[in-house]
């Protein structure tokens, strides 16, 4: 059925689309709060690297500002203790300049900015000078920057944080951390320069975020919760469909037995009617004779009681023509434009169960087409030949049961046809399709057919059968288009 596949689809749509989108917004805030943690951790990392190399350029301004004590290398052990990334504390020589060539040029920019210069150390990595000329001597420290790290206070802890921490100095790379690298995922970054201005280093942080550290579990029961809700709902809008449905139906069913009855009354009134008439007439010249001869009493009588066989005949006859009234159906007056092609979808909606239980094939073609049409009378046209159809494909193999539904315009009409591959039927059977009282069926009362064509000649349309080949029925409404 391919309404049932759209409805399957549709379904299965819904539930990818609401199961992406609650992943999606899972995976979202997941990476929202992995972000917002990395950049917490990147300030606090930040502001500690920075307050030691604050510490640095303080401890160098203390150095210069008073001479070497006279235990001088006692004072340095004691200062090395009290921050152990100081390695080494370097005095200018008192008979002269330093030795070497890079100092001596540090020494004199410094004087020149009064700030301390950075120097590299070779062969030594992770380690530099720092140098700063005061009044009275100069003074350089030696650096181990991976010892600068206060890992008491440092909120990312160097054997399990994923974080890979570098400080950074023109083309010159230090790894504080190397953090845990992952193939593919999500990448942040965070670059800063330290608040130093002597030293120009700058920080770099990195994190890999893996696909394993998405909320698997979350985003699993919000697709199962998804999908229970689906569930309930596809079962409470089956229900509710099922309840109309079984409304229309019902609503179709009794407009159709009143206008089955409408069609009876109508036989009925063609039937009785004849000898109806023949009763008056034949009374009415009895009654005519008798006062032409005969004895007067016996007359009398006679007239009496054929006077009393025409009121009743005449009664009769009011009381079919109250019973014809009385189920008299839709006139011109009650159509309204409507949509042939929404016409026979709402039929086939009603029928689906039907449809489906009877495994029927059934393939559409309906372009839009607009008539003018009394829609109860309409769809019960249609509800009827649809029917037919079904009862008639369930005598073939299942495999067999199509059902093709065409709508196109032809001149002034719109057509409609409905072509079964059911045993069809004899050209004999063919010639009396439409004839009250005329049925095939053991249970039938051969009126279906007989209201369709009545009700389409009251819309001024028409119906016609004929064969199918190799095998079926075609039954084809035409109505006119506005």
């Amino acid at each position: 059925m391919n309404g049932y596949v759209r409805k399957v689809w549709r379904w299965w749509a819904w539930w990818a689309g609401g199961a992406l989108l609650a992943a999606a917004l899972l995976a979202q805030w997941r990476l929202g709060e992995l972000r917002d943690a990395f950049e917490l951790d990147a300030r606090i990392a930040h502001r500690l690297l920075s307050q030691r190399l604050a510490q640095h350029d303080a401890v160098l301004v203390t150095l210069t500002l008073y001479p070497a004590p006279a235990d001088a290398p006692g004072a340095d052990a004691t200062l090395r203790q009290l921050y152990p990334q100081l390695l080494q504390v370097l005095r200018q020589p008192a008979d002269g300049p330093w030795s070497a060539a890079e100092w001596a040029a540090a020494e004199a920019r410094s004087r020149q900015t009064a700030l301390a210069q950075v120097l590299p150390v070779p062969g030594s990595p992770g380690r530099y000078g720092l140098l700063r000329a005061g009044p009275q001597t100069a003074v350089a420290l030696l650096i181990d920057l991976q010892a600068t790290v206060p890992w008491a206070e440092w909120p990312l802890p160097p054997d399990t944080s994923p974080v890979a921490v570098t400080v950074l100095r023109d083309d010159q790379a230090w790894v504080v951390q190397p953090g845990r690298t992952s193939p593919g995922g999500w990448r942040f970054e965070v670059r800063k320069p330290l608040a130093s201005e002597s030293q120009a280093f700058g920080l770099r942080l990195q994190r890999q975020v893996s696909w394993a550290e998405l909320p698997w579990l979350a985003i699993l029961a919000a697709t199962a919760g998804w999908a229970g809700l689906l569930a309930l709902w596809r079962q409470w809008s089956s229900q509710r469909e099922q309840k109309a449905r079984a409304e229309e139906l019902l609503r179709l069913g009794q407009v159709s037995r009143l206008n089955a009855l409408g069609e009876l009354a109508a036989g009925l009134a063609h039937e009785l009617n004849q000898p109806l008439t023949a009763i008056v007439a034949n009374t009415q010249a009895a009654s005519r004779l008798l006062d032409e001869e005969g004895d007067a009493a016996d007359a009398n009588a006679a007239r009496q009681a054929m006077a009393q066989a025409v009121s009743q005949a005449h009664r009769a006859a009011e009381v079919v023509a109250r019973l014809r009234r009385t189920v008299a159906r839709p006139e011109a007056s009650d159509r309204v434009p409507l949509d042939l092609a929404q016409a026979v979808q709402r039929t086939l909606h009603l029928l689906a169960p039907e449809l489906a239980q009877a495994e029927v094939q059934v393939q559409q073609d309906l372009p839009t087409l607009q008539v003018q049409a009394e829609p109860v009378a309409l769809e019960q046209v249609i509800h009827n030949l649809l029917m037919n159809a079904v009862q008639a494909l369930v005598q073939v193999p299942a495999p067999e049961r199509r059902l093709e539904i065409k709508l196109h315009a032809d001149g002034p009409w719109a057509v409609l046809r409905l072509i079964d591959s059911g045993p069809g039927f004899s050209e004999d059977t063919r010639r009396r399709l439409f004839e009250p009282f005329f049925t095939t069926k053991p249970e039938g009362m051969g009126l279906g057919l007989s209201l369709c064509e009545t009700l389409l000649t009251r819309l001024d349309g028409r119906i016609e059968a004929s064969h199918h080949t190799p095998r079926g029925a075609v039954f084809t409404i035409y109505l006119p288009l506005p």
